[in-house]
């Protein structure tokens, strides 16, 4: 009969692990064990290793009803009068969604760190940080891929390894097709000359010349961009005679395949910098080469 494990891979170069979820398998635990596995270190990207741990999962289907209530909620919820009368809005399932963290706490000061969920549901997510949050901590998660962002809290924290700490992360109000409507939007591989004004970490204002690397209807992807430091900053684009002001909504980490780039979401829903036709329905496919740059 399928079976369903959960691997934890560790990178070869930073230490850092990774979970894996793999369903329907035909393997052994042993087997499991003894082969090889694709995953990916936030920071180092494609890697491949024997896992250092496995743990069998059972469908939650298969799970009796009081197994059930405590597999399904976060551990050391926070315990308020309006966490007691939201119900679960959905069950948790295993998806991995890059996310930006940031905000502000009394422990750490301004923080953002790039993560990606480990298991979401309508009422929020499990991620996995270096940074040290508290429980109850309000901060603000972030969609790299759409733009969407929420206000959450910190409502559960298992130190994992020495380095990092599963957070469990709670909507105000459940919300769900909050991370369904991470996946519908096209992205058009397109590059586009581009000029970008705003104020950097010190408080100065800059104009610089870049250039997208794919559009999404609400977003953008840039490169070449130096100024910006961290998420949550206002910039303005300008294409040819046309202006939008965008959302920084994550910056890709020096030493990795996306450094100097920046997604953006589009703050003024009326304007359209672009002038560019996207294929209507669900995405199918991973888009592919850019264009030439137009001038």
């Amino acid at each position: 009969m399928p079976g369903n494990f959960a691997i934890r891979l560790r990178c070869p170069l930073c230490e850092a692990d990774s979970w894996v979820t793999l369903a329907d398998r035909q393997e052994t635990y042993e087997q499991i064990q003894k082969q090889t596995w694709d995953f990916k270190c936030r920071e180092h990207g494609a890697q491949r290793g024997a896992p250092k741990e496995v743990i069998g999962v059972a469908p939650l289907d298969d799970l009796p009803p009081s197994t059930q209530k405590s597999a399904l909620t976060f551990g050391n919820p926070i315990s308020t009068e309006t966490t007691k009368r939201i119900p679960r809005s959905s069950e948790r399932m295993p998806l991995r969604i890059p996310v930006v963290i940031y905000g502000f706490t009394k422990n750490c000061g301004a923080f953002h760190e790039e993560t990606e969920t480990q298991t979401v549901n309508g009422s929020g997510a499990l991620v996995m940080l270096k940074t040290k949050l508290a429980l109850g901590d309000s901060v603000f998660l972030m969609q790299k891929g759409s733009g969407l962002e929420q206000e959450v809290r910190v409502v559960y924290l298992d130190a994992y390894t020495d380095r990092e700490t599963k957070v469990g992360l709670a909507f105000k109000h459940p919300i769900p097709d909050f991370w369904r409507r991470s996946r519908k939007q096209h992205r058009v591989p397109k590059m586009l000359r581009v000029v970008v004004k705003g104020t950097d970490s010190r408080g100065h204002p800059f104009k610089q010349s870049s250039y997208t690397i794919d559009l999404s209807q609400d977003g953008a992807r840039l490169d070449g961009i130096g100024f910006l430091t961290s998420p949550g900053q206002t910039i303005e684009v300008h294409r040819l005679w046309r202006k939008k002001k965008y959302r920084v909504i994550w910056i890709g980490h020096v030493g990795t395949s996306e450094a100097n780039q920046v997604g953006i979401f589009g703050l003024q829903n009326e304007k359209d910098i672009w002038r560019v036709e996207f294929p209507e329905g669900e995405p199918e496919k991973e888009p592919g080469k850019s264009e030439p740059p137009k001038k």
